[in-house]
């Protein structure tokens, strides 16, 4: 189940990245359009803002899965093996929580702008729901990522394998 979480993940880190191309697509229309007033394409900088922040969350998820998250360990080097492995408990625990919350608003926001027919303010005028749906997607990915974390520590397991070169960016 792990190895398929994790391939599930990565497949959603490719997926950020080509909303990372996206973001790169948007601009460079925008710039041309610019640069040549035939060619204009009306809502560029918004679409490369919706990518953007598209790619941003959906990137979360994976990020955690693959250990890059910086982690600040000054407490936690200093407590013995029982009491890190307490301490990281209650941190995940409290991860779930806010970012569970996180996941619950976004998705609410999410449904009350498709339900209201939001549209965005500028001259793309697409409706809010669209761009949002990816924010709703990742955190509740982020989330679910997190649980699964929870979830090895539990069991005893090691969130990372030490020896494939994925330790965590930790901050001593």
């Amino acid at each position: 189940m792990r190895q398929l979480l994790d391939r599930f993940f990565n497949a959603v880190g490719y997926l950020a990245g080509l909303f990372l191309i996206g973001t790169l697509l948007a601009v460079l229309a925008s710039i041309l359009g610019r640069l040549h007033p035939t060619f204009d394409l009306p809502g560029a900088d918004a679409y490369a803002g919706y990518c953007m922040a598209i790619s941003a969350f959906l990137a979360l998820a994976p990020t955690l899965r693959r250990g890059e998250h910086i982690r600040v360990t000054l407490l936690f080097n200093q407590l013995p093996a029982g009491g890190q492995r307490v301490l990281d408990i209650l941190c995940h625990l409290v991860a779930i929580g806010l970012s569970g919350a996180l996941a619950w608003f976004s998705i609410r926001l999410m449904l009350q702008s498709r339900e209201f027919h939001d549209v965005s303010s500028g001259l793309d005028a697409t409706p809010l729901w669209i761009p949002q749906l990816g924010m709703a997607i990742g955190t509740t990915l982020f989330a679910l990522a997190f649980l699964g974390d929870l979830i090895l520590l539990l069991r005893g397991e090691a969130l990372r394998d030490p020896s494939a070169g994925d330790e965590p960016s930790r901050i001593e």
